[in-house]
């Protein structure tokens, strides 16, 4: 069992009209004992940014305190929000500088850029990108997750068309994944 499995996740990110939305599912494991069935993966940046962190949950939860430490001093510096891009250029650059012994994490980034057009990517654990225009997904579930997107995307969707989707897409696939599963959180911007 890869270490990347070790805790199990399911996190995907899907874009609509002028929105998008990110979910996760609950269960926080090791291997296949379940611990909790509360976990968040999904972590707010600021009011149009948002990072889930599929992987090892010890280190999520150390990369995600040293993201919002790099935001806040950008905040500081340029007072305003980050940018989405510039976000994920900044998660990337974090990623690799660890290269050599990373965090066992696979962020999947999604927010709102300028005339709120929706950004999406996701990475591995060091930083290599990979932009979408329609959806993203990581973690244990993945390969179950991109069947399930691929049959449920419709490009354009409105606001709760996207929110159906991607609950429908999230429970589908987590039905055929050990590792994931306990219900899902869905954040819709």
């Amino acid at each position: 069992m890869s270490i990347f499995e070790y805790n199990g996740s399911a996190v995907v990110a899907m874009v609509g009209k002028n929105c998008f939305a990110i979910a996760s599912d609950r269960r926080l494991g090791v291997q296949l004992q379940t611990i909790a069935t509360d976990f968040q993966r999904i972590s707010k940046i600021h009011d149009k940014l948002f990072i889930a962190l599929s992987g090892l949950a010890t280190d999520a939860q150390t990369l995600y305190q040293r993201l919002v430490f790099r935001h806040k001093l950008y905040q500081l510096r340029e007072e305003r929000d980050m940018k989405p891009e510039t976000f994920a250029s900044l998660v990337s650059a974090l990623l690799y500088e660890k290269r050599f012994g990373p965090y066992f994490c696979q962020p999947v980034i999604a927010g709102l850029g300028d005339e709120d057009k929706p950004f999406i990517c996701t990475m591995d654990c060091i930083g290599a990108k990979e932009l979408a225009k329609d959806f993203v997904v990581s973690g244990t579930a993945s390969e179950s997750l991109y069947g399930a997107c691929e049959a449920m995307f419709k490009p354009d969707m409105e606001p709760e068309d996207l929110f159906e989707t991607i609950s429908q897409a999230l429970l589908a696939s987590v039905d055929r994944d050990c590792l994931s599963g306990w219900g899902g959180h869905v954040y819709l911007v």
